[in-house]
C-alpha cells in the first residue's frame, strides 16, 4: 500500500491546494456541484474506496468536491500526470489505485468539465483494470456534449452503474467566472445553467438487449439536496431484454449433452436433456435473455502457455465468448476468469467386481476372529493345566485321588461343545473352577451359535477396493482409466501429486477405453478408475438388467480431485453476482441435485430403449435362501479331519502296543 500513499499525497497536495484559491473566488454553480456530489458520498458512497479522476490540475469543479466530500479518504490523480511516468512508476502506482483484496465498494468519479477529450481518461481506465471491476459506481462530470461516447465507452461495457451529470459550466469558461460573477450578464447566466443540469444513465440492455443512454433526471442546483436513492440503486438485472449471451460448451455429461447443428468446427449446439441444460433455461426465462451456444472449436478446456490460454479458457481471456463450461477453477485459471460452482462436485470412484461370496469351506470359522479362536484354544488349555495342577497340590498335601492332564483337557472340550464328560473334580476348589468354566462356556457357545446362524444365512462376501491403498494392498491387481480424463485435471493430479501412494498409482495406470476397462473388471483382478456419475450412466445402461442387477461395484468413498466445478465468465462479467444467485437458490432448494438424477435416469433409459437390452442378461439367481451341501462343507471336512486323527492315534497304538508285547517276549526269553 505504499503506492497508495504516495499517489495520494502528490496528487492530492496539488488538487487541496487549488481547491483553496478556487473557493475564495468562485462560488454560485461550482460550489453547488461540490455539494452535490458530496451529497451523493454522503447518502450511498459511505466507507467505499474513492478514486477521483481529473484531465487537468486546475479543475475548479474538482476542487470544489474535494473539500465537500466531507471525511471520506480517496485516491486523487490527474489522467496527463500519471500516463506521462514511465511503465514502471505506472505500474508502481497503480496497484494500490483500487485498493486491495479487502475491499468491497468502490466508486469513480471522473472530472471532464475543463476538456472535451476523454482519451487521456480511457488510457488510465484501460490500464488499472477498470473493466474488471463491474460493481465499481462511476460518476462522470462533463458538459452537455459527449455523453454517450463516454457512457458507451468500450471500457466502461461491464460497469453496472454508470451516471453522467451533464454540467453546462462546460460551455463557460471557468477561469471567468469571477469576473462575469460581478457582471448583471454573468449573474444571468449562472441563473439560467443552474437549472440545467441533466443526468444520464448507462443502462445495460434497455435498448433491444445492447447498451443505451437514459436521461433520469434534471436537477436544480439551487434546490439542493436532491432525492438520489432511485438513482444509484436501480436493477439492471431483472431484464436483459434479449441480451444475447455466447457460450462456448464442451461436452461432458451429465452437466453438458448436446448435438451439433453441422460439421463444422465452433458450430452451433442444439442442447440435450442436462444439468446445463436446465439451468440456462431457467436463467433465460427467468432474466429474459438469449443464447448462442456454440461448441469450443478444439473440444479442450485449455492450457496455458507463456500467459496465455487456448481452448476454453483462451476465448474468454481474449473475449470472444461471455460463458464457458463446465470447466473445474485452477489457480492460473481463476486469474483470468470469475468462476461459478454450479452443481455438486463428481467424484472419482474406483469400478470392480461386484463382492462374491467367502469361500463355504470356512463358514465354520466365520463366527469367530483368528484371535478369538487362538485365545478359545489357549483358554481350554489353560483351564485343563489349572484343574490338573490344583488336584495335583491338594494330592501333595491332603492325599487322595488326583486328576490326569487329559481328562481335565476333555471335560474341558466336552463343556465347550455342550457334552462334557463326568466332572473330575473331587475337591471344592476345582468345583469352583469349573462352575466357572461353565460360565464361561455358555457365553462362548451362545456367541458362536447366533453368529453362525447369521453367517449361513447371508453369505458373507468378498470386500471391494474402496480406496488407492486397497488397491496397492492386493497382490497382482491391476488398474486403469480412460483416456480422455488424462488430458484435464485428473492428469496433473496424478503427476504432480507428492503423495507416494499416489505416486505408485500413477505408475502402473493403464490408459484405455471405458469398454475395455470394464472387459478387463469382468475377468477379475481389476478396477477402473472413472467419474460416478459418467460411469453410472454407462453401466447402468449396458451391463444392469431391469432388475437393478449389474456385476460390478462402484466405491463408496470417492477420491476428489476438484474442489468445484461449474461455469466459467470472463472477467469482469457484469451478470456474475445475478447468476450466482439464482443459482445458490437453485442449490439451497434441492433442486439442482434432483436435476442430476432425474437427468442420469433418462439418459440410462434412453440408452437402454435404443440398445434394446435383454433384461435377463445379468440377472443372478433370487430364489429363497436354502441351506444345501455347499454351506455346510466346513463341517464334513472336520469331521474327515478328526477321524484321520484318530485313525493315526490307533495306528501309533498299535505300533506302541506290538513293541511293548515284543519286549515282553525277550524279557521272558
Amino acid at each position: 500500500m505504499a503506492s497508495y500513499g504516495y499517489l495520494t499525497a502528490v496528487m492530492a497536495a496539488t488538487l487541496v491546494s487549488t481547491a483553496t484559491v478556487v473557493s475564495q473566488e468562485v462560488g454560485g454553480p461550482v460550489e453547488q456541484v461540490g455539494v452535490m456530489v458530496g451529497q451523493v458520498v454522503e447518502h450511498h458512497l459511505t466507507g467505499c474506496h474513492l478514486v477521483l479522476i481529473t484531465t487537468t490540475q486546475h479543475s475548479h469543479v474538482f476542487s470544489s468536491i474535494i473539500r465537500h466530500m466531507g471525511a471520506e479518504a480517496g485516491v486523487v490523480v490527474e489522467a496527463g500526470w500519471m500516463l506521462s511516468q514511465d511503465q514502471l512508476t505506472q505500474d508502481h502506482l497503480l496497484q494500490g489505485l483500487w485498493g486491495d483484496t479487502r475491499t468491497t465498494c468502490r466508486a469513480l468519479i471522473l472530472d471532464l468539465t475543463t476538456s472535451n477529450s476523454t482519451d487521456l481518461v480511457f488510457r488510465l481506465l484501460e490500464s488499472s483494470g477498470m473493466w474488471k471491476l463491474s460493481e465499481t459506481l462511476v460518476l462522470v462530470m462533463g458538459g452537455s456534449e459527449g455523453v454517450e461516447d463516454v457512457l458507451l465507452h468500450y471500457d466502461l461495457r461491464n460497469t453496472v452503474h454508470a451516471f453522467y451529470m451533464a454540467l453546462t459550466l462546460h460551455d463557460l469558461p471557468l477561469q471567468n467566472l469571477p469576473r462575469l460573477a460581478n457582471s448583471r450578464l454573468g449573474k444571468t447566466l449562472m441563473q439560467e445553467v443552474s437549472e440545467r443540469v441533466w443526468v444520464y444513465r448507462r443502462c445495460l440492455y434497455c435498448n433491444n438487449g445492447e447498451a443505451d443512454v437514459q436521461l433520469i433526471h434534471k436537477w436544480n442546483l439551487t434546490s439542493l439536496p436532491q432525492h438520489t436513492d432511485d438513482l444509484f440503486f436501480h436493477e439492471q438485472f431483472h431484464n436483459f431484454f434479449g441480451h444475447k449471451i455466447q457460450f462456448s460448451a464442451v461436452r461432458f455429461f451429465p452437466y453438458m449433452a448436446f448435438t451439433l447443428n453441422s460439421n463444422e468446427s465452433g458450430s452451433t449446439v442444439t442442447l440435450r436433456d442436462s444439468l446445463d441444460a436446465r439451468l440456462l433455461s431457467v436463467f433465460a426465462h427467468t432474466l429474459n435473455f438469449s443464447l448462442d451456444i456454440r461448441e469450443q472449436p478444439q473440444r479442450a478446456w485449455g492450457s496455458q502457455k507463456n500467459g496465455k490460454f487456448n481452448g476454453m479458457l483462451g476465448q474468454l481471456q481474449r473475449e470472444e465468448v461471455d460463458i464457458g463450461g463446465p470447466v473445474s477453477p485452477q489457480a492460473e485459471r481463476v486469474r483470468i476468469i470469475e468462476f461459478l460452482g454450479a452443481y455438486e462436485i463428481d467424484v472419482l470412484s474406483i469400478v470392480s467386481l461386484k463382492p462374491t461370496p467367502l469361500p463355504q469351506h470356512l463358514s465354520l470359522m466365520r463366527p469367530f476372529a483368528g484371535e478369538l479362536w487362538v485365545a478359545l484354544l489357549m483358554s481350554v488349555v489353560a483351564w485343563g493345566v489349572s484343574l490338573w495342577f490344583i488336584h495335583r497340590a491338594r494330592r501333595w498335601f491332603a492325599g487322595g485321588r488326583g486328576v490326569k492332564f487329559t481328562t481335565a483337557f476333555l471335560y474341558g472340550w466336552g463343556a465347550l461343545l455342550e457334552r462334557p464328560p463326568s466332572n473330575p473334580s473331587v475337591s471344592d476348589s476345582g468345583k469352583v473352577l469349573v462352575g466357572w468354566w461353565l460360565v464361561f462356556c455358555v457365553v462362548m457357545i451362545t456367541g458362536f451359535r447366533s453368529s453362525l446362524i447369521s453367517h449361513l444365512t447371508v453369505q458373507g462376501r468378498t470386500q471391494s477396493p474402496e480406496t488407492f491403498e486397497d488397491l496397492l494392498d492386493r497382490s497382482n491387481w491391476k488398474w486403469g482409466i480412460e483416456h480422455w480424463m488424462m488430458r484435464g485435471m485428473p492428469k496433473e493430479y496424478f503427476s504432480k501429486h507428492t503423495d507416494p501412494v499416489v505416486k505408485e498409482i500413477n505408475k502402473k495406470m493403464e490408459v484405455l477405453t471405458a469398454d475395455e476397462a470394464l472387459r478387463k473388471v469382468k475377468e477379475g483382478s481389476y478396477s477402473l478408475f472413472s467419474p460416478k456419475y459418467h460411469i453410472t450412466v454407462i453401466i447402468d445402461s449396458k451391463y444392469t438388467n431391469s432388475y437393478g442387477q449389474t456385476p460390478f461395484y462402484i466405491s463408496k468413498r470417492g477420491i476428489v480431485l476438484i474442489a468445484s466445478f461449474g461455469w466459467s465468465f470472463r472477467k469482469g462479467s457484469p451478470y456474475y453476482t445475478r447468476f450466482l444467485q439464482l443459482k445458490s437458490r437453485l442449490e439451497d432448494a434441492g433442486i439442482i441435485q434432483q436435476w442430476a438424477s432425474e437427468v442420469i435416469s433418462a439418459r440410462v433409459r434412453e440408452n437402454r430403449a435404443a440398445a434394446a437390452l435383454d433384461p435377463q442378461a445379468t440377472l443372478e439367481d433370487s430364489r429363497e435362501m436354502t441351506l444345501g451341501l455347499h454351506h455346510l462343507q466346513g463341517a464334513l471336512y472336520l469331521l474327515i479331519l478328526g477321524c484321520s486323527i484318530a485313525c493315526l492315534i490307533l495306528l501309533k497304538e498299535n505300533f506302541a502296543q506290538t513293541r511293548s508285547s515284543r519286549s515282553g517276549n525277550v524279557s521272558s526269553i
